[in-house]
Parts: C-alpha cells; structure tokens; sequence
C-alpha cells in the first residue's frame, strides 16, 4: 500500500488507471461515498504492486509507501534503483512484521451497534476500552451501563474489554472529585473494590483508569491508587491500564500530577494522549504535532518500560472559525468528516511538513471563514512509524466510533495485531 496526494486535475477514474487498482477499492479503502476529490487530498492505494511515473525514483516510491528504503530495494533485487522506468512494476514490502498492541476507546450506543462495530473492528484491536463508568468522592461507582453485549461480542472476537472508569462529571473532569477520592482512604479502597466488582461480575479482562486534572499535591496518591489497584485486580488476571495526558517535561504546572514513573512502574500498560496540543477552546492549529509527540515520547521512555506506552492518537480534528476569538469553542470533527467537508466545499487540503498535519480553510453558505486541522493518512502514518521506530508497545486512539475509514488499513499495513 502507498499514499497517493491528489494533484489539480485529478479524477479517481485517472489514479485507478494510473495504477491499476479499481475505482470502488480506493473508494472503500478511503470511505469515500463521494468521488470529487480535491487537490492535496491523501488517498491509501490497496496494492503492494507500485506502477512508476514519470519523474518516480526508489527514494520517492519509498516514501510514498511508507517504507525503509533499504527494504524497498531488497523487495525489488532484479531491479537497478538507479534505472527504473515509467511503466515498471515495483513490489511494495510487506512491513507488517512488528507485533503491537492496539487499544480502542469506544462510548456506547446500542446493542446492536456496539455488535457491528465491534466486529467490524476486531480483526484490528487487542483492547476495547468501553467508555465510561463514573465515581464520586466517596468511591462510589455513580452510574451502570448497558455493556454485556458488547462485553460479550469482544471475547468472541478476541478482542480484551476494559472497564473505563473516569471523573467526568455533566460540567466535565471534575479535579475536585478526584483530589477528595485520593485523600480519603475508604474512599480510595471503596473505588478500588467497587472497579473489582464490576470487572469480575460483568466479565472484563480489565480496567483503564482515565482520571484527568490530577492536582500537583495529589500526585503520589495517584500512583499510590493505581499500586493498590493492581494489587488488587492482578492476582484474579486482571488487567491494570490508565490513560495520561501527553507529557515533555515536568515543567508543566497543570501536568505535574502524573508522575511517569510512578505510573509506570504499577500499570501494565500506559495510554499516552499524545493530542491536543490544540483543541477546541485554543487558537488554530494542529492537534497532534509530530514534533510534540516525538518528544512525548522520547519523555516517557525515560521513566516507562517501552513495551508498556500505548501510542495514543486522534480520530478527529477541530473546526474554528476565523478570526479566532478567545473564549469561543471550536467544534470537534471526525477526520473522515473533515475530508468530507473540503470535498463539499471544494477547497484544496494543505499539508504542514513541519507539523505533519493536513489543514485547510473554507467559507461555509454564511459568508463564515474556517480553519480545520485534523489527521489523514500521511499524519497517522507518521505516527504509526514512531512506534516501530521507539519499539513501544502499540498504539491506541479515541474514538473508534468516530470513524476513519483508512486507518484499519493502516494497521494492516504496518503491524501484526496482538491477540488473546
């Protein structure tokens, strides 16, 4: 498979002929219901047998499939690198030899349609994170869920369900529930035998912790919470997992409560939301800049076993409208929705080298300015290569419900799927 980025002019019947792939594939492999592409558009082609064009080089084709160049040139031994003519036919390497776990978020709906997902989304996951059980400050477990369908279909599938269990409250992350929770030890204890209950009774392989605005003077009871929490949900063979917001240095006020190490040491894998660096409330902007999540990275592995981080990644965007004003939030958009938007609107979508990040701008049927910036096939494929490049354990995003058509087969391409 390689990426292919439409140039003005270009028609799907004309990328179909290019490269002999059919005009339905490379619209399902893309989600596309529509076939007016735009320039700049990233579109995945669903073969391992690359046509060359006119101006292509070994080292053009590599990046375009996403491949070391090495590999390229061992897959192809009959052909000189330096001599390739339009027309040839290079083999793309199958690079799917990097075993990695993968974890997916996913709120309920229906029983039925947590059903077709889930089977739908089996093939390509380890972990199904199902969103979300909430506590109070007395560790009470507040709310139930409708989740044995959907528990039910993942074990069938082979696919390991986590209970979620997060502080959000209906006005959000509440810090303020978190820090009474920690500070209390029946109440910490209550949590902790609660979160074992459900788990065994409804028949989870575990739980992810997702308790976000950890206050600085909380930190070590976190860790501590986490420690007792394992201590009792591993010798039953539960699984222990958290989620914590991206990191780069301690330096930041609001971030302080997670302590890495601490954390890391306890968990049995940690799911690093490696996004919103921009999100709905800031300015314009990428959400997930390689850049940030390099260093993210790079962060962690100075205090985490490797194969425990769980590369977390966005299924979606922002679109803001222009000027900014502060103090305006800024809706969130699937990626599949974001494409579908310059697609309707018929603007071109810019791609930032720096960021590794597609954007662009259109003015909607009010005369308004906007500015989307979201996540293609060229961004998650970038991120996808860190994990092989760190040798992290795998690689995770929010939401699987908000669909992104190329990414499964992303997956496909780069890992092998860990399975129970």
């Amino acid at each position: 498979m390689f990426v292919y980025t439409v140039r003005q002019g270009d028609t799907l019947y004309e990328i179909s002929s290019k490269y002999d792939v059919p005009v339905d594939r490379i619209r399902l492999v893309n989600g596309l219901d529509e076939t007016n592409i735009v320039p700049g558009q990233s579109l995945l082609i669903p073969t391992f047998t690359y046509t060359v064009q006119p101006g292509d080089s070994f080292y053009r084709i590599a990046n375009m499939a996403y491949v070391p160049l090495d590999r390229l040139r061992r897959a192809n031994p009959s052909v000189n690198p330096n001599a390739i003519q339009p027309g040839m036919k290079i083999t793309i390497p199958d690079i799917s030899d990097y075993i990695a776990s993968t974890l997916g978020f996913y709120t309920l709906r229906t029983p039925e349609l947590d059903q077709a997902l889930i089977n739908d989304f089996a093939p390509y996951h380890t972990y199904l994170s199902i969103f979300e059980y909430h506590f109070s400050s007395t560790g009470a477990l507040v709310n139930d869920l409708n989740d044995l369908p959907a528990i039910q279909t993942a074990w069938q599938r082979r696919l390991q369900p986590l209970m979620t269990v997060t502080n959000l409250t209906t006005e959000g992350f509440s810090a303020e529930i978190a820090h009474q929770m920690l500070n209390n030890p029946t109440a910490r204890s209550n949590l902790v035998t609660n979160i074992f209950n459900v788990v065994s009774r409804k028949g989870y392989a575990g739980v992810n912790i997702d308790i976000e605005q950890v206050r600085t003077e909380d930190r070590d009871l976190f860790s501590g919470f986490l420690r007792q929490l394992r201590d009792r949900l591993q010798p039953s063979g539960y699984l222990v997992t958290v989620s914590v917001p991206a990191k780069t240095n301690e330096e930041v006020p609001w971030l302080r409560g997670y302590d890495y190490g601490g954390i890391g040491s306890v968990v049995d894998l940690m799911f690093i939301m490696a996004y919103d660096w921009h999100h709905g409330g800031s300015e314009p902007g990428p959400v997930a800049p390689i850049k940030e999540v390099r260093s993210t990275i790079r962060f962690a592995l100075s205090r985490i076993p490797r194969t425990k981080i769980i590369l977390g990644v966005p299924l979606y965007g922002y679109d803001w409208l222009l000027p900014y004003t502060p103090g305006t939030i800024a809706p969130g958009v699937s990626n599949q929705a974001a494409i579908e938007t310059a697609m309707r609107y018929q603007v071109p979508i810019q791609y930032s080298t720096e960021y590794e990040a597609p954007f662009f701008r259109y003015v909607d049927n009010q005369g308004r300015t906007h500015e989307v910036w979201f996540e293609d096939v060229r961004s998650m494929s970038r991120k996808m290569q860190l994990v092989r490049e760190f040798s992290l354990g795998g690689i995770g995003a929010w939401q699987i419900s908000l669909g992104f058509a190329p990414g499964v087969w992303l997956l496909s391409k780069f890992f092998q799927i860990r399975k129970v």
